[in-house]
């Protein structure tokens, strides 16, 4: 009976958005976002094939010119490319974004909106606005919707827009309390609407700890906000003397879905964005799928092939038979409390077989 008294007292409260959590609350993920590599979708979701959580805050942090713009841009291009009718919202701080930039990588920019903001209250107004309308269509009218602010870092206040006209020269000290706010209020709004948004960051080192350690700037409301808190550091990649990407070292600083300091490795092409297979040799290695003999790698099946030959063409390699072993280990390596084994189908033989 304690389940109809539970059910009486949640209609009694007037809350609509109030459930019994075996029926699914409002702040349950109901699906992910590929992120475009399989490596990265694991470190975010536990599974090579989850992603972004679709209803949640992605941070993204790193100092300057570790590629957080082409990070998010890369993103971008796979949530349109997955999502024939989606559409994206740009909020651009940092006047970084342009029509080339946004061609040039493959993005459809007829389905990207640009958003140019100076300060905190306007993003948070504009996107409450936008968040509130699209919560009132019809559902045949909802089309899959992606917001990127890039970044919060350079994001002003008024108070700070208005000492500046006035020639102060002191620090805005309200700035992280008009941050937390906005999240405070745009969190929720985004769960109920079922948006992501991807937030770009600025990180710092703090001055006077025990140990190097990075911190975000903003104070604490992105911290509590963020489902997810990625913090990014990059090595050049390059061809001949040509640069060409970048391989970006992404250590989770929080999530609510998968183990916090987790870390992988992911491969960046400024024209491709995240290269799907990139660290998954790593992982089978890891896991004892490939064996590593002096300079070459072992096949299941006894081949030695060099590392190179793999990352060259990586299809060949990885499998669906493959993939599956790789799937069914990545959940107890990522997700929190978990030794268990993903669930997965079983491979049919004959679908292995298909392609030899």
């Amino acid at each position: 009976m304690s389940h109809k008294l539970l059910y009486d007292l949640i209609k009694t409260s007037g809350n609509d958005l109030a459930s019994v959590a075996n029926d699914g609350v409002e702040s349950d993920v109901s699906g992910f976002i590929d992120t475009g590599s399989y490596t990265f979708n694991a470190l975010l979701s536990g599974s090579l094939y989850g992603g972004m959580p679709d209803n949640k805050i992605l941070a993204i942090a790193g100092e300057s010119a570790t590629g957080k713009t082409y990070f998010a841009l890369g993103l971008v291009h796979k949530f349109l490319r997955d999502q024939p009718d989606g559409v994206v919202l740009y909020f651009d701080t940092e006047q970084a974004i342009t029509s080339s930039m946004i061609d040039d990588r493959g993005i459809d920019s007829t389905r990207v909106g640009v958003f140019p903001v100076a300060t905190v209250e306007e993003f948070r107004h504009q996107a409450i606005q936008i968040v509130d309308n699209y919560k009132e269509l019809p559902p045949a009218d909802k089309k899959p919707m992606l917001i990127v602010l890039d970044s919060l870092g350079m994001l002003s206040t008024l108070k700070e827009m208005t000492d500046t006209a006035e020639g102060k020269t002191t620090r805005d000290m309200t700035r992280a309390q008009v941050i937390k706010a906005t999240f405070r209020t745009l969190t929720l709004k985004l769960g109920q609407a079922g948006i992501p948004l991807i937030m770009t960051n600025h990180t710092y080192a703090v001055i006077g700890s025990m140990f190097p350690t990075k911190e975000m700037g903003g104070g604490t409301g992105l911290k509590y906000a963020a489902s997810t808190i990625v913090y990014l550091s990059k090595k050049k990649v390059k061809d001949g003397t040509d640069v060409i990407g970048n391989i970006i070292h992404c250590k989770l600083y929080k999530s609510r879905l998968t183990k916090e300091n987790s870390m992988v490795d992911v491969m960046l092409d400024y024209e491709k964005g995240l290269n799907p297979f990139y660290g998954l040799v790593d992982l089978a290695l890891k896991f004892g799928i490939f064996k590593k003999v002096s300079t070459r790698i072992e096949l299941p099946d006894g081949t030695k092939v060099y590392e190179k030959s793999i990352n060259s063409n990586p299809e060949k390699y990885f499998t669906d038979e493959i993939m599956w072993e790789i799937e069914k280990q990545v959940g107890g390596l990522f997700k929190y409390g978990s030794s268990e084994p993903n669930e997965v189908e079983e491979v049919k033989e004959e679908e292995v077989n298909d392609g030899d």
